[in-house]
């Protein structure tokens, strides 16, 4: 996945707004250090089709104990759950694109209460003219907002959470409006809440404390990712602290957080090892 441009000043300018932005916030009721560690089972998409339980067990031995799912790979929700039960590890929430959910819903839905999911979520949009051409304008983001506050309803009925999750494009503009900011004012909180992915905000040179800051209660859910600029000038994930992602000021202002989901989208070592890093280095964050 592409992310867009951004300078090392971009980032330095973003860390200090944020250290400026939570330094009057005052003390956390409870910190965000002292949740869970979780990891989002994209990072290991390469591995679970081929070890699916020994994968998870070496989730669980690197320090990891709750997942967010990113595809079921054939499973059934007994099997799947039991298979998360053997590891040690508890799904809380699970991924499925707008075009996927628009047309299979219930059967999702259905799932999702099987697995004994908390939240469902969203992670990317479709064009409310599946044959348009280019990238989705204002019109096509209020449509989107539409959808998730009509699915966001069906999955409350069952008794579960539904979301929203952003990459890039969604903090482009029209008219000034701010895609992503459209998102948030035109979904209803009580049926839709926001599961912030910080390295692909910081990457839209957009500050993750401004949002947390302003409407924390949306977000209980977030992505911990970490950015670092590639030779082809564009930002990649990489291990945690080996980037330009300051997360001290970012969960300071999470003030709202239920749940975090570690994600790594690409790899220059061992798999295991990388993600091990990871739930080290958060494991070792002080705020």
């Amino acid at each position: 996945m592409k992310s867009n441009s951004i300078s090392r000043r971009d980032f330095v300018r973003l860390s200090a707004g944020a250290v400026a932005a939570t330094s009057v916030a005052g003390n956390l009721a409870a910190s965000p250090m002292k949740l869970p560690i979780g990891l989002q089972l994209y990072s290991v998409r390469e591995l679970l089709p081929i070890d699916f339980n020994g994968t998870l067990a070496k989730l669980r031995a690197a320090g990891y104990t709750e997942v967010e799912a990113a595809g079921y790979y054939g499973r059934t929700a007994p099997e799947f759950r039991h298979a998360m039960d053997l590891a040690g590890l508890r799904c809380i929430s699970t991924h499925h694109p707008l075009g996927i959910l628009l047309k299979q819903q219930d059967e999702l839905i259905e799932y999702g209460h099987r697995l004994g999911l908390e939240y469902i979520v969203c992670p990317s949009p479709v064009r409310r003219v599946p044959d348009a051409k280019g990238p989705l304008t204002l019109d096509d983001w209020r449509w989107v907002a539409d959808q998730l506050n009509r699915i966001g309803a069906k999955v409350k009925e069952a008794g579960m959470i539904f979301g929203y999750h952003n990459h890039g494009p969604e903090f482009g503009s029209e008219s000034g409006v701010v895609f992503y900011d459209e998102l948030l004012r035109l979904t209803d909180p009580n049926l839709v809440v926001f599961e912030l992915d910080c390295g692909w905000a910081a990457s839209a040179v957009r500050n993750p404390v401004d949002y947390l800051t302003k409407s924390p209660e949306r977000f209980p859910l977030l992505h911990v990712k970490d950015m670092v600029r590639g030779a082809n000038g564009e930002f990649h994930s990489t291990v945690m602290g080996r980037g330009v992602v300051n997360y001290r000021p970012i969960l300071r202002a999470a003030k709202g957080l239920k749940h975090y989901f570690i994600e790594q989208e690409e790899f220059d070592m061992d798999i295991v090892e990388a993600i091990r890093l990871d739930a080290e280095y958060m494991r070792k964050l002080e705020l």
